[in-house]
């Protein structure tokens, strides 16, 4: 046994690292996982935005009319915004002190990220289908 005797999680728990929310080292990952996946998704991102310098409206909405460009928007929009949220929610976790507020704030985080993802995924899908 550890010499914190303060310490009155079981040995499991210490074990899984789970705190007092249960949550563990998830959101860190997650965070990882996303942060990992957007690498590749923002080097097309900036590929597509360097080869489409210059072209017309036409020409880029011709380009986001393809399913697998269409895809990998749609994907590094997901999974920017769930990268997002969740480095925003750690900030406010770790420095917001009010309860209330930080409950407000998480919430208000949450709202935000679906506002911008429905907006996003809604004026990708308008480009790509037309309209």
């Amino acid at each position: 046994m550890s010499a914190n005797h303060t310490d009155m999680r079981t040995p499991l728990a210490r074990v899984r690292g789970l705190g007092s929310a249960r949550e563990g080292t998830g959101v860190f990952w997650r965070q990882r996982l996303t942060g990992v996946a957007l690498v590749p998704l923002t080097l097309f991102f900036v590929g597509f935005l360097v080869c489409m310098n210059g072209a017309d409206y036409a020409a880029v909405r011709s380009a986001l009319a393809h399913p697998l460009v269409a895809l990998v928007f749609a994907t590094m929009l997901v999974a920017g915004l769930v990268h997002m949220r969740l480095g925003m929610q750690v900030i406010i976790e770790d420095y917001v002190h009010g309860e209330g507020a930080k409950l407000t704030l998480l919430m208000l985080n949450t709202f935000f990220t679906i506002a911008v993802g429905v907006v996003s995924v809604f004026a990708l899908a308008k480009l790509s289908f037309g309209g």
